[in-house]
């Protein structure tokens, strides 16, 4: 049995073909969160093409996905690799919703870090499945009114709601 007990970090880095590739269909100009940055992706503006692997820990993991959204509000492209979780509030309450294209990868991802033990790896595969997640320009509408008060999450479940059913409406034709 796998010893889960290890001091795990949140120090992975994409694998460079992996990024290439997403990187040339994308063309992105910012990650705010490299590896062993000396900068927190949270508290800075961001790029307009953005490629995002966040930290793997829950609380970092969910900020980040959270921002990636708020940016792409802002008119900016965030794409994600995140592990693959589809039972959570995280993917069914914001991920999901939002995302304007979420696509599973076969196989699972072999990042380039410093194992448990110390030892630099580069072709051990993740403790868990990963998905690419775009999070694509999109434009609010401006409302005149001062008086309205909507909180942002009821706006993007809204926008998930109408995404849905314009899908199966296109479905059904």
């Amino acid at each position: 049995m796998k010893n889960r007990n290890l001091d795990n970090h949140d120090n992975w880095a994409t694998p460079n073909d992996l990024y290439d590739e997403l990187d040339q269909e994308f063309n992105f100009d910012f990650d705010p969160c490299p590896l062993l940055s000396d900068f927190d992706g949270l508290e800075i503006d961001w790029g307009e093409r953005n490629f995002i692997n966040p930290p793997y820990s829950r609380k970092l993991k969910d900020a980040f996905v959270k921002k990636a959204i708020d940016e792409s509000y802002k008119g900016k492209l965030c794409v994600m690799l995140l592990p693959v979780s589809t039972s959570t509030v995280l993917f069914h309450d914001f991920i999901q919703p939002n995302a304007d294209e979420i696509r599973f990868i076969k196989g699972r991802v072999k990042f380039i870090g410093i194992n448990s033990f110390g030892e630099k790896v580069t072709n051990k595969p993740g403790m868990h499945d990963s998905m690419i997640v775009v999070f694509k320009e999109k434009k609010w509408v401006k409302v005149a009114s001062t008086d309205l008060s909507i909180k942002r999450s009821s706006i993007r479940n809204l926008i998930g709601y109408l995404r849905r059913k314009s899908q199966r409406k296109k479905q059904e034709k």
